[in-house]
């Protein structure tokens, strides 16, 4: 094989032949496979050694593995934790019907072996790199589908002190082989709220039934019963992989862990709390591989984007982020942060807690057990000479004046208020007994926004609204023949099996951007209400929650029943 591989070299080119045979000298005793002995070479890369076996054997060489080309039967027969260890992964040629097993090692006869009688197929070799074989296995099995029922049906009441030893640290969701069933179960469940993109999981006891609901695009839906007998086994499970109290039923407890979905690694905070009918769990998934939002990619309106990236690079003073539990607050302040991020700034966060872990930003988490509020967090960052800081909420009159004052000694502050829209952060900053000078001089804007469900794009189709409709949206009897071709053009998706039968596939976020001017200035000096500040600012230019969900639903971006959903009506 050695002799082949050099004669191979001097005719291809793909690698220089006199280093391969001083390689081969230097490592004549040995009595590792050439293939083994090659792709640990620091001579030559991965894919030219590979190249040049696929040109010695007469293999084909992929640079990518097509995870749509890998047949069921290959996910089925194959256990996954035997393609990501031995690096391999079957696919079908369109032409014909033979099964090509793609590997890493050209020479690992047995893998080729055991892989041709785990499927009962004959297989013909090609190769490729490890890279591109994992990322096709993570892909292909996670479209296996899950018999969560199945096992639920396997489960029995098993010893909880035989489970506990049985757990592993941090669990790969596609390694299902030999696994007692509760931990398959779980799993399962983990995985499939993967592959709906769903946010949160909640196990809920009933009476006679657990129900498994998922939150999908901010709603939630029900996915699954369970019996009620494997309630304690199902909890417990949860509570060890989150490093809980399996003994304490009786008082609420928080945890968190980490699982991974082949090269995925998702966070998992857990909640569980005691109910009448035995403890209730829910798992927040925070997927770390989806990475943070641009501040382009949030939907901010061309218009506004410009404005509010102006503000953000501003030297000093408070920018409010407002909206509900779950409209996106974070990662809007995640995406301006990641967006002025540079050498040449002290970035500083107070978050509770961390979501997701920011490059060159140092992050603090409260710790209100141990004396670490916001407001005692935010005295210490002041000392750490910071150029911008973020607090993830103004929730006293403490932080609240803090927040503004370290604004006013040249910081710029970042944070978030619980408020219906713009105008009535102000109301709620006076409210909490901030002084009127302060804010006036402090504050440089107010962006409220909610999240609104994206129609999606596999099944969207042209919707006509009614009149009540329109006049509802805002947009009073309106002719839908615009000047443009989008203006007045609606859509809703009918439903497919890409969006879960639902008619939507992701979310986008409407904003309403209130610029501090002069004028609202005074206003704030006067105490005014929140309605007498709004009117002044619209009459600025200001476009409302619900304006800028209208756009977007005559953009085709959204339907008109969800931006209903989840704006006010504009009353002023």
């Amino acid at each position: 094989m050695k002799e082949l591989l050099i004669q191979t070299a001097k005719r291809t080119g793909l690698i220089n032949v006199d280093q391969l045979t001083e390689f081969f000298e230097s490592n004549k005793d040995t009595n590792e496979r050439p293939d083994d002995l090659l792709l640990r070479c620091p001579y030559f890369t991965e894919e030219s050694v590979l190249k040049l076996f696929a040109e010695a054997l007469g293999w084909e060489f992929l640079t990518e593995v097509p995870s749509k080309a890998v047949p069921a039967e290959f996910v089925e027969a194959v256990p996954a934790t035997y393609a990501q260890h031995h690096y391999l992964i079957g696919i079908k040629r369109e032409t014909d019907d033979e099964l090509v097993l793609v590997l890493s090692k050209p020479l690992d006869t047995n893998a080729i072996d055991n892989v041709s009688k785990m499927t009962g197929k004959a297989v013909q070799a090609a190769l490729s790199t490890r890279t591109a074989i994992t990322a096709a296995i993570d892909i292909a099995y996670e479209q296996r589908t899950t018999v969560i029922e199945e096992v639920a049906e396997e489960l029995d009441s098993q010893n909880l002190d035989q489970l506990i030893d049985e757990v592993s640290t941090s669990d790969d969701l596609l390694d299902v082989v030999n696994r007692p069933p509760v931990i398959r179960l779980v799993n399962d469940i983990l995985f499939r709220a993967l592959q709906l993109r769903a946010s949160d999981i909640h196990v809920h006891p009933y009476e006679t039934k657990i129900q498994i609901r998922y939150r999908i695009d901010g709603i939630l839906y029900d996915t699954l019963n369970l019996n009620r007998n494997v309630l304690p086994l199902v909890v417990s499970r949860i509570k060890v992989m989150a490093g809980m109290d399996i003994a304490e039923r009786r008082m609420p407890q928080d945890g968190r862990c980490s699982v991974r979905l082949g090269q995925r690694e998702v966070d998992l905070r857990v909640s569980t709390v005691p109910t009448s009918y035995g403890e209730r769990s829910v798992m927040r998934l925070l997927d770390k591989s989806t990475g943070l939002f641009g501040l382009d990619e949030l939907g901010l309106w061309g218009e506004d984007l410009k404005k509010f990236d102006s503000l953000i690079n501003r030297s000093h003073g408070v920018i409010f982020v407002t909206g509900p539990t779950g409209s996106g607050k974070s990662t809007t302040l995640y995406a301006c942060l990641n967006r002025i991020n540079s050498a040449a700034k002290n970035i500083m966060t107070i978050e509770d807690p961390i979501e997701y872990q920011l490059g060159g930003i140092s992050q603090m988490q409260v710790a209100s057990k141990k004396g670490m509020t916001f407001s005692n967090a935010l005295r210490h960052v002041l000392r750490q000479d910071p150029d911008v800081i973020m607090v993830g909420e103004v929730r006293d009159i403490e932080t609240a004046r803090m927040a503004i004052q370290s604004s006013l000694t040249g910081h710029l502050v970042f944070s978030t208020l619980h408020t219906n829209d713009s105008a009535g952060a102000v109301s709620r900053l006076l409210d909490l007994g901030v002084e009127p000078y302060l804010a006036s001089s402090s504050l440089l804007a107010i962006l409220a926004q909610r999240l609104v469900r994206r129609i999606c794009s596999e099944c969207k189709q042209p919707y006509k609204p009614s009149p009540r409709e329109l006049r509802e949206l805002g947009l009073g009897d309106v002719s839908l023949s615009g000047s443009s071709e989008v203006q007045g053009e609606f859509f809703v998706g009918a439903g497919c099996d890409k969006c879960f039968q639902t008619g939507y596939r992701g979310r986008t976020g409407v904003y309403e951007l209130m610029m501090i001017t002069q004028e609202i200035q005074d206003m704030i000096y006067k105490r005014e209400s929140a309605g007498i500040i709004k009117k002044l600012a619209l009459n600025s230019g200001l476009r409302t929650l619900r304006m800028d969900g209208a756009r977007k639903a005559q953009e085709g971006l959204t339907t008109i029943a969800e931006v209903l959903r989840v704006t006010q009506a504009d009353v002023i």
